[in-house]
């Protein structure tokens, strides 16, 4: 077997393009109807996402399920994401309610507006 690879094509290390923060406060606004963030955020249907970054799950002061209580995940955003494609997957048993995003640059971007409220 024989594998060629394009000239022109870019190494599997390529930087991913930047994240556009309009586009993920755009994204956010759909989990604004559980979550909140910034100065005045607080636990609501959901918890409030300020400092997510490195925090491990299930750590806030919220009615968080059993499964996430327990969870040894602590966010990143490698973590983020694939919680963002299939909250299930990562977190058998979470409340979480999301059909799971499959757009790649969106979730980027919904990572991107979170970081600001770190």
């Amino acid at each position: 077997m024989v594998l060629a690879v394009h000239a022109n094509a870019a190494p599997a290390t390529a930087a991913a393009p930047a994240a556009d923060l309009k586009a993920g406060a755009a994204a956010f606004r759909a989990c604004a109807s559980c979550h909140q963030v910034g100065p005045a955020a607080r636990g609501a249907f959901g918890p409030h996402l300020n400092g997510l970054f490195g925090r491990r799950a299930g750590s806030t002061q919220y009615a968080y399920s059993a499964a996430m209580k327990k969870s040894p995940v602590v966010w990143n955003d490698r973590t983020l994401a694939a919680f963002l494609r299939d909250p299930d997957d990562v977190v058998p048993g979470t409340k979480m309610r999301l059909w799971g995003y499959s757009d790649e640059r969106k979730i980027a971007n919904l990572l991107a507006y979170l970081r600001q409220y770190q």
